[in-house]
């Protein structure tokens, strides 16, 4: 007989991966002060990969494995990979020119995104509810980005845009893990994305070494590194992984929404971050449109 979920544990275990999600994003940013984007995504992203392919290899923690077949493995690279290069190398950017919690906040709209790109305006509630979603979030993302367009700051402006650009890259690189999650389970799906996004920017990462004369490898940077690998990109999502076989993924995916609140308090406490005026209106607002966007599904 199969043994009912504790949900109290299953609940508990996700708060545990949104606090890890938290305070790697907050080393992600202590990192890039120091070391370039695209070395900092394509060397995070190559050795999670391959830890995880490792786990998959050799344990059972994640279940049965699949074959990539050929027209796979082509999907994987061009649909996967490089969506998250892309999205890796637009976050990373955006934490070296602007806050983590300005970067979270954003980050934390691409719901609202992923439901607008679902499809065509029709005459339903349906849609009327995906564009009054979409509406809130833009006048929160917008609140957050007047002080910047007001005061216009060069740098903190490109950098409160590209994490606006995270939202919908993220939501584009969730639309094709679903698409890959066909053939995949969503841990493999992960791995192989993960490992194909490092090499993708490997080149990159190797031309900012070379125009930087390499980078310094002091302790505190690798270890920093070593929890965005171990941490957000391994046991953060086998938790997550282990709550998506005994939840639905709507129940699961609301914790997405305090992603940005841990963000934002490990980026106060540890990096000394400040919170502008308008970040609790705008958090409001886009919380408002997520909630909104999740009415129902």
């Amino acid at each position: 007989m199969r043994n009912k979920p504790n949900n109290t544990v299953i609940g508990a275990g996700l708060l545990l991966a949104v606090f890890i999600w938290g305070a790697s994003n907050a080393a992600v940013k202590f990192v890039v002060r120091t070391w370039p984007p695209n070395f900092t995504g394509s060397t995070r992203f190559l050795a999670a990969g391959l830890v995880l392919l490792a786990l998959l290899r050799w344990t059972k923690w994640f279940g049965e494995t699949h074959p990539v077949t050929p027209e796979l493995n082509r999907r994987l690279w061009w649909r996967g990979g490089l969506s998250l290069a892309v999205y890796i190398v637009t976050f990373n950017w955006a934490l070296k020119l602007t806050s983590l919690s300005h970067v979270a906040l954003y980050l934390g709209a691409s719901p609202v995104w992923a439901l607008f790109m679902e499809g065509w305006p029709e005459r339903n509630w349906k849609t009327a509810r995906r564009y009054g979603a979409a509406a809130l979030a833009f006048c929160g993302v917008l609140t957050l980005l007047w002080p910047t367009l007001r005061d216009g700051a060069g740098g903190n402006l490109a950098g409160e845009l590209l994490g606006i650009a995270c939202g919908p890259l993220w939501a584009v690189f969730g639309n094709q893990c679903r698409f890959l999650g066909r053939g995949l389970t969503g841990t493999e799906v992960t791995a192989h994305t993960f490992w194909r996004s490092g090499l993708i920017l490997a080149p990159f990462a190797a031309w900012e070494l070379w125009a930087r004369g390499g980078v310094p490898m002091r302790t505190n940077l690798i270890l920093a590194q070593l929890l965005c690998v171990l941490g957000g990109g391994v046991a953060a999502f086998a938790i997550w992984n282990s709550a998506l076989r005994h939840w639905q993924t709507s129940r699961v995916f609301l914790f997405n929404n305090l992603i940005p609140i841990s963000c934002t308090a490990w980026a106060y406490f540890c990096l000394g971050e400040e919170l502008g005026r308008t970040f609790w209106p705008a958090m409001m607002l886009i919380g408002a449109g997520v909630a909104l966007g999740q009415a129902g599904i």
